[in-house]
């Protein structure tokens, strides 16, 4: 994707949620968010009610391990800002109105604890954050930078610091207090005057004076806890790692208010009165979790006090206790809100779609067939997806993304969109590999696909055959890797399986054999890295082991562990000569492959030069062909990702809005003129080529008959899946699974519908960011004229940020139970109460507001100035018209006929275009209060954008 382009996410979710294994929770000082990190990285937002409704918002990307703290970063009533720190040493503050990263770093030290401290210099305000974690001592950081100031040494207690000194700072007064296995310490907000220390088998309360101990309470029935807080003055609530809480009522001695405080100081432990037991907390489910339950206690927003308990378990579930000060002794509090993430998604309706459901259905089940593995072929627009069952579907990206988020002709129709299906594979697909989509030097025709069944299989994706086998493994298939450039030449040919016994393969895919089969390793293989210089293949278990591989002989060079592997690892990061430089010193070479023996090595050397030789005279030859120069970047990008290794994959659509605009204007200037190409011109144009006046020569002419030629027997070939069509389909495969022979022998060739790839992008995603509901009128132009589609369910965008870090909003993020509360108004309230617009995206924050503005006003007036620019036409090449089937409504009747290019018709579909661009230059910003973006704003802004992307063109 271009580095500097606005790229705009959108999601498919699949009805399976992701996995949310709660490691860290915390409230906003709104009460309006609730932030959980989890054990795999990610952070969710939670967006809760005044009534305490529960309802999940955003997910954030960027973290790499466990998340092991959260912390508030920012004071102000306006902004709600928020840091997050890892396992791995990473800290990230993030925007919690829409999931933005605003700053990040990296650290060599581990958090797991961060407090938030704001003071004031002059008339600024500036915060600071306390972290504190393995380490011996208190780091500072800033709460704007993420900066590490300064640290506190030494510390085994402190009373009062200034933040505001230069000169080192001193303690004041220390003194021990000896607790073991300490979980947690809270001051009392309530009096300012009491310490709680929670320990793993008691607890304590202190003086916060001089820290004497007021009074103690052991664990209950053996328990270990591992937090606890004030509920009141009087009052402390202490948890257990099973998910218990207690409240406990504290005696009038550890009262401030009270005439007997401090009354009990000095006195033996043992002697001291235990307190009353006030009520207890207990989960409503029993079920079996993975890890402890997170438990924190928070007080909620200003206008609607709320003492809550907010717990997170390994299911992704959250519970919420709301306390009250009026409960009964003994009495057994209830649980207020009970959610969790799966049960967010299973009351959606229509359920979140996976990129393939519609071409995943099972008989008898409701649960569409999981997609365990996913690469996009941006070259040809396709999607290759694996499944839990072997198969493999071959489908256009556009299209089956259409057949998800938005409604048409094709929610009727079996088997859309066209599609490709290759079976090999017993068990589930762990892994795809598209090695041409790496390095050019590759044949793309190859597809590598690796499975549960031990197999590596090499498949034609141009005639869906099954090419070869590998089983070499003892394992399942983890992983596929493509090796660097610059390696012999044999090596380069083959590509790099990883197996789950701990193996690692060379599987060459010119000589259909493996070339070497690594399988000493003792531990899991974390990390596979290389040396092409020296022939090595280096490989990184999870023991901190490192084995150093011959690739040409298969030899196991070394084994190395501790500093040395650590060493060795870090110097495969270093930046390896180019083949190019390579080739100017020839001693260095043959001294290299003298050292290691390799007779592949010499014979490269050999062949160096002429290969310099042949890849200067193809480049030469392919600078001469073409008369537009070629964008690089792709307008679309399907990535598969997972949350956890065991979830199916999740699949976002990147589209590069710039990248979008250019090949948009390339297409628009490459396309003939249509005035030129009737039948009189060209008899013309063959009948004087030698004037030199005609566009078209005879030659010219006789390649466009041909062209149309083969396109109109294509479209005549392609055909969909009806019934009859499905059930012989079915048979067949049913045929090739129980006889081998037959597969092989009746492979098909691989005939998917051609389209326009550009102008399905822009379909999708014009249609996707459209306000439906605004305008009626104009609703009804843009279904009729331009040929857009209005979305059946609600389009799940990201955001983008610093660093590769993402949010991506979550399915129903926009349902009633995320009421806006507090006495505030959402920027979407200040819409008219719509369907379109009350529920889309605009609305969610400022940020993707006007990036979704910009994108559509610049498509728009892009779209608006090529000819005959509409989504309905001759260039989206539709499949023949089916009949439906019985008791479904004909929609094609509810569309008008597909426009001709008259010159009424393009005028229309210019206005349509203006229209649509006006509207959201115009009516949306004032209706969304987006003062800072005014129209003329908007306006420059977009035309600015699209004098770049002609410069791009021009260049």
């Amino acid at each position: 994707m271009a580095g500097n382009s606005l790229v705009l996410p959108i999601v498919l979710w699949g009805r399976k949620a992701p996995t949310h294994c709660i490691s860290a929770v915390l409230l906003t000082d709104d009460g309006a968010t609730i932030v959980t990190g989890c054990h795999d990285g990610q952070i969710c937002l939670w967006d809760l009610s005044v009534e305490l409704e529960i309802n999940p918002r955003a997910l954030l990307f960027g973290h790499t391990a466990s998340i092991t703290c959260l912390s508030k970063a920012c004071a102000s009533s306006d902004k709600q800002y928020i840091v997050s720190a890892s396992e791995s040493g990473e800290m990230c503050l993030w925007d919690v109105s829409d999931g933005r990263c605003i700053e990040f770093t990296k650290l060599a030290c581990t958090h797991t604890g961060i407090q938030f401290y704001q003071f004031s210099v002059g008339n600024q305000r500036e915060g600071r954050l306390l972290c504190h974690g393995h380490y011996p001592e208190i780091l500072v950081v800033d709460a704007t930078s993420l900066e590490v100031l300064y640290s506190l040494l030494f510390l085994k207690f402190y009373k009062s610091f200034s933040f505001q000194d230069t000169e080192p700072i001193f303690e004041e007064e220390s003194k021990p207090i000896y607790c073991q296995n300490c979980q947690s310490i809270s001051f009392c907000a309530f009096t300012q005057r009491s310490l709680l220390v929670v320990c793993s088998k008691y607890w304590r309360v202190f003086d916060a004076g001089d820290y004497s101990l007021l009074c103690s309470g052991p664990s209950e029935n053996g328990q270990t806890w591992t937090g606890g807080d004030f509920v009141s003055a009087d009052k402390v609530i202490i948890w257990t790692e099973n998910g218990q809480s207690y409240i406990y009522k504290l005696p009038a001695s550890c009262l401030p208010a009270s005439d007997s405080f401090r009354s009990d100081v000095g006195k033996a432990v043992e002697n001291l009165i235990p307190p009353v037991q006030h009520s207890l907390l207990d989960r409503k489910d029993k079920e079996l979790l993975i890890c402890p339950p997170v438990t924190r206690f928070f007080y909620g927003c200003r206008e609607y006090f709320h003492k809550l308990l907010i717990q997170g378990d390994s299911s992704g579930r959250l519970n919420i206790w709301n306390i009250s000060d009026t409960a009964d002794k003994q009495e057994r509090l209830a649980m207020t809100t009970s959610v969790s993430l799966q049960e967010a998604f299973d009351k959606l309706n229509p359920c979140p779609a996976g990129i393939i459901d519609q071409l995943s259905v099972i008989p008898n089940s409701n649960e569409p067939l999981k997609v365990t593995a996913s690469v996009y072929i941006p070259a040809h627009g396709r999607l290759v997806c694996g499944r839990e069952d072997g198969s493999i579907v071959i489908v256009p990206a556009t299209q089956t993304a259409i057949v998800q988020l938005l409604q048409g002709e094709h929610m009727l129709r079996r088997g859309w969109p066209p599609h490709r299906t290759l079976r090999g594979h017993r068990n589930k697909v762990t892994c795809l590999l598209y090695p041409h989509q790496v390095s050019a030097r590759y044949d793309q025709r190859y597809l590598i696909s690796g499975g549960v069944d031990f197999s590596v299989i090499i498949w034609d994706i141009f005639s869906g055959e099954m090419k070869h086998i590998f089983c070499v493994h003892g394992g399942e298939i983890t992983q596929l890797l493509v090796p660097p450039e610059n390696c012999s030449a044999r090596v380069q040919h083959c590509i790099c399986s990883v197996a789950s016994d701990h193996s690692v393969g060379l599987l060459s895919l010119r000589e259909k054999k493996c070339i070497m089969l690594a399988s000493r390793h003792l531990f899991p293989i974390q990390v596979i890295k290389w040396r092409p210089s020296d022939d090595y293949l280096v490989v990184g278990c999870s023991d901190g082991s490192v084995y150093v591989w011959q690739m040409d002989t298969g030899a196991l060079d070394r084994c190395v562990m501790g500093i040395t592997a650590v060493e060795i690892l870090n110097a495969c990061d270093e930046a390896v000569p180019a083949a190019v430089d390579s080739l100017s010193h020839p001693a260095v070479n043959l001294k290299q492959a003298m050292t290691r023996r390799s007779l592949a090595a010499l014979k490269n050397m050999a062949h160096h030069k002429l290969q310099t030789l042949a890849t200067n005279l193809l480049a030469s030859e392919a600078s001469d062909k073409g008369n537009l120069p070629k964008y690089s970047h792709n307008s679309l990008m399907v990535q598969a990702i997972k949350t956890n290794l065991t979830d199916p994959d999740i699949h976002v659509l990147f589209f590069d809005v710039e990248a979008l605009i250019i090949q948009l204007l390339t297409e628009e200037a490459s396309r003939p003129n249509t005035a030129l190409i009737s039948p009189e011109n060209l008899q013309k144009a063959s009948g004087s080529s030698d004037k030199g006046g005609s566009f078209l020569t005879g030659k010219r002419a006789a390649v466009l008959f041909q062209q149309v030629k083969e396109t109109i027997k294509e479209n005549i070939k392609e055909h969909l899946l009806d019934d009859e069509e499905e059930d012989e389909e079915i048979m067949r495969q049913r045929r090739e699974e129980s006889d081998p022979e037959y597969r092989s022998s009746k492979s098909k060739p691989l005939t998917l519908l051609e389209y326009n790839l550009t102008m399905d992008t822009a379909k999708l995603f014009m249609s996707c960011l459209h306000a439906w509901g605004l305008n009626e009128v104009l609703d009804e132009v843009c279904l009729d004229r331009l040929g857009m589609l209005k979305p059946h369910c609600t389009v799940s965008f990201g955001l983008l940020s610093r660093g590769g870090h993402m949010s991506l909003m979550l399915p129903g993020y926009n349902q009633p139970a995320c009421k806006l509360s507090h006495g505030k108004s959402e920027v979407g309230r200040k819409l008219p109460a719509t369907e379109g617009v009350g529920k889309g995206t605009y609305g969610v924050s400022r940020a993707v507001t006007t990036q979704h503005l910009l994108s559509i006003i610049s498509l728009a007036n892009t779209l608006m100035s090529m000819t005959n620019a509409t989504f309905i036409g001759d260039h989206m090449k539709k499949g023949p018209t089916r009949p439906p089937r019985p008791s479904t409504p004909d929609l094609s009747k509810a569309r008008g006929s597909p426009p001709t290019s008259s010159n009424i018709v393009q005028g229309q579909i210019k206005q349509g275009w203006s229209q649509l661009a006006a509207m959201h230059c115009v009516m949306l910003p004032d209706l969304l209060g987006l003062d800072k973006f005014r129209p003329p704003l908007l306006e420059m802004l977009a035309r600015r954008w699209q004098d770049r992307c002609l410069e791009v063109i021009c260049c």
